[in-house]
């Protein structure tokens, strides 16, 4: 079947990055806050944006390494959404805790489960490979009780704290186990995390052309910037907001774990309604490893470089539920195939963890 190519970026998310800049620019600094809703709309627009050039160079560079152009991105806007917020404000010590676990938990259950459960309305049991699921959980699993459980029972510090000698030691772990983790994808065993059968035909009809390419990878870095920008922007109106309401703290981490991932979302849903559910699941937990893997040393970098204590454990209850998730996580990964029950499932989950944010 002959190729088609993506020839042509929509306007929108070639002009957003500009937009975005010069908002900053203008009225960023000052921070009016009856601005802040079309500050809040312009750093959505930039997440799509940056996103979707991602997304464009991902389809060029094609699977495995496509997810992992996505990752980085999206890891790149985490990044920067928690640092500027953390510098802003009163320091949240605990948004990256709060983030990773919400991105933990909207991964395994929401954004996993919602892709099943729009494969098996296509296909009433769909396949995928379940040695590259496996290798995902084998990563994801270790890290996250690394940095949302075991400083709880770290004597080192008090509280939920690690010392900055544990903190160091445990964002060196949780890189090493990222670049272990892209070695094994991209390179001994590729074939994991390939569609089952390698549809390669669907991928090339969406292949976009080498020139096309080039121009979102250089439109990629300035909406990744205007994301950053407007994110410091915006954080003490988001927090206030929060408290506003009386909302728990918590749900700022939320918010941003959904910020971040909302476009990633759109694409791993679109990946299943085609009955590509191997992408659909690259999407999702390769989200959550990278998260770990890359934001946890950056965050912990900057802390320590700003003095600012970083809260990680989470509480008893919060740690059941990921473990339970992670239990249910094995469970439908373990036999490379999966239907409606399994994605309802985990969408009750991801209910549960909601639930318990605003009524701990």
């Amino acid at each position: 079947m002959a190729s088609t190519t993506i020839d042509r970026i929509p306007l929108h998310v070639s002009i957003l990055p500009a937009f975005g800049i010069a908002a900053w620019l203008v009225v960023g600094k000052v921070g009016l806050d009856f601005l802040a809703l079309v500050l809040a709309a312009l750093l959505l627009g930039n997440v799509i944006a940056a996103v979707y050039h991602a997304e464009v160079v991902a389809l060029r560079v094609g699977e495995p390494f496509g997810t992992l152009v996505l990752a980085l991105a999206v890891t790149v806007i985490e990044v920067g959404l928690i640092i500027s917020i953390m510098l802003s404000g009163d320091r949240n010590q605990t948004l990256l805790r709060d983030s990773v676990h919400a991105v933990v938990m909207l991964v395994l259950h929401g954004l996993a489960g919602l892709c099943i459960v729009v494969s098996a309305f296509r296909e009433r049991e769909s396949e995928f490979q379940v040695e590259g699921a496996k290798a995902f959980l084998a990563v994801l699993i270790p890290m996250a009780t690394l940095v949302l459980v075991v400083p709880n029972y770290a004597i080192s510090a008090p509280g939920p704290y690690y010392s900055p000698l544990q903190l160091g030691f445990v964002s060196a772990v949780c890189l090493g186990l990222y670049i272990a983790f892209v070695f094994i994808q991209t390179g001994w065993h590729r074939a994991y995390f390939l569609p089952v059968g390698e549809q390669e035909d669907a991928a090339e009809r969406a292949r976009p052309s080498g020139r096309t390419a080039l121009a979102s990878l250089g439109m990629l870095l300035p909406a990744l910037l205007s994301v950053v920008l407007l994110a410091k922007s915006l954080g003490p109106a988001l927090e206030a907001g929060v408290q506003a309401v009386g909302a728990p703290l918590a749900v700022v981490g939320v918010i941003v774990a959904a910020i971040v991932l909302l476009p990633e979302t759109a694409a791993a849903v679109r990946a299943a309604a085609r009955q590509q559910l191997q992408a659909s699941i690259n999407l999702a937990l390769g989200s959550g490893v990278a998260t770990i893997g890359l934001s946890v040393p950056i965050v912990a970098l900057a802390s320590l470089w700003m003095g600012q204590p970083l809260e990680l454990g989470i509480s008893s209850g919060r740690s059941v539920l990921m473990l339970l998730g992670f239990v249910v996580a094995i469970i439908t990964y373990g036999t490379g195939r999966t239907n409606l029950l399994a994605g309802i499932v985990h969408l009750v989950l991801l209910a549960t963890y909601v639930f318990t944010v605003f009524a701990p």
